[in-house]
């Protein structure tokens, strides 16, 4: 199963996604974590990608499509993958598209977490006084919020026009959350 998960930040895209691709036996693919990764390690990716994470603004698409692109590559995403934060913009989907069609697949379902903003606010001030992400204050969250809701919701309207998309309430303990999208997914 080929599948990508949305929401916007704080939804619980990253914790439902290692959940869901455990039940499903495939990768969870997150692009944060790449992110992340190459900031931590220092690498010149890494460099040019904190300037913009910092800021609450989007990476350059050229930056993270290559990633993308590579990471599909790989043997362990033949069988099915769960993409997490990845496509964020209207290019990024074309990007997508391309990538695989040159496999000859196509995406399964897009699941779309949601959850009340106030919420999210909350949700992500508490992971960032657990882990101490420098991108996680709350004027940061607020404008990834802005930025999601303008570059990123309408991606939905391509993904329902696809009858690809499946909403799924992303509030409550993370077992209800996970029940609900793997009933979603049966469906």
């Amino acid at each position: 199963m080929r599948l990508l998960i949305m929401g916007p930040p704080g939804a619980g895209k990253g914790t439902q996604a290692k959940k869901i691709a455990d039940r499903l036996t495939i990768p969870a693919i997150s692009t944060g974590d790449i992110l992340r990764g190459n900031v931590e390690d220092r690498t010149l990716l890494g460099r040019e990608a904190k300037r913009y994470l910092d800021a609450g603004e989007l990476v350059p698409d050229e930056i993270i499509n290559g990633m993308v692109r590579g990471r599909l590559d790989e043997p362990d995403t033949k069988n099915g993958f769960l993409l997490d934060g990845y496509p964020r913009t209207l290019s990024q989907v074309g990007t997508l598209d391309d990538i695989l069609a040159d496999e000859g697949v196509a995406l399964d379902r897009v699941l779309v977490l949601t959850a009340d903003s106030d919420e999210l606010v909350k949700r992500v001030l508490n992971r960032a006084n657990e882990s101490g992400r420098s991108d996680d204050t709350e004027d940061v969250i607020r404008r990834r919020l802005q930025v999601y809701a303008d570059q990123t919701e309408p991606l939905l309207d391509v993904y329902a026009g696809r009858g690809v998309l499946v909403l799924v309430n992303g509030m409550g303990e993370i077992s209800e959350v996970t029940d609900r999208v793997l009933t979603a997914l049966a469906d």
